[in-house]
């Protein structure tokens, strides 16, 4: 009687054998695959958000503290471009606008706000399904620049 309950024993766990990688492997892809997107979705989108934020802020500065007005928006325009391409985005994903609060704008205190928008594509999303997912992810930043006070003073 011992001998046929250890023999079914013996039998139920060579059932059993060799499952449980099965089951690991299954549940660790399962689980694996959303979160490397996840993974990958957050890290473009904070890439957006910084390069929006500093777009903002090297674009202000470069524009008060150009010499000549007629420079002064070439030289915000370049150093926008030079932030959105150094997180990986291009001129068509990445804009920028600037508002004086007066004229001229580099008269001595006058404030400079510096918008960007950087339009984030999410990573793998197909066409197709455009009007069930959103394809990309808007992400804008702001930063008000102040003209020297004493600007053009000897």
């Amino acid at each position: 009687m011992l001998a046929l309950r250890r023999r079914l024993l013996a039998l139920k766990a060579a059932g059993e054998h060799g499952s449980a990688i099965v089951e690991f492997v299954f549940l660790a892809v399962l689980l694996m695959v959303p979160l490397f997107y996840l993974v990958m979705t957050l890290s473009r989108i904070q890439a957006g958000a910084y390069a929006a934020s500093t777009a903002a802020r090297e674009a202000g500065r470069a524009f008060v503290t150009a010499s000549e007005p007629a420079a002064a928006e070439e030289r915000a325009l370049a150093a926008a471009r030079i932030a959105f391409e150094d997180q990986g985005f291009g001129v068509d994903e990445a804009q920028l606008t600037m508002k004086c609060d007066g004229t001229p704008c580099l008269r001595p205190d006058g404030r400079i706000e510096m918008s960007t928008t950087v339009t984030v594509p999410l990573p793998l999303v197909p066409s197709f399904v455009r009007g069930v997912v959103p394809l990309e992810v808007p992400v804008t930043a702001s930063h008000v620049a102040v003209v020297d006070r004493f600007r053009g003073q000897p």
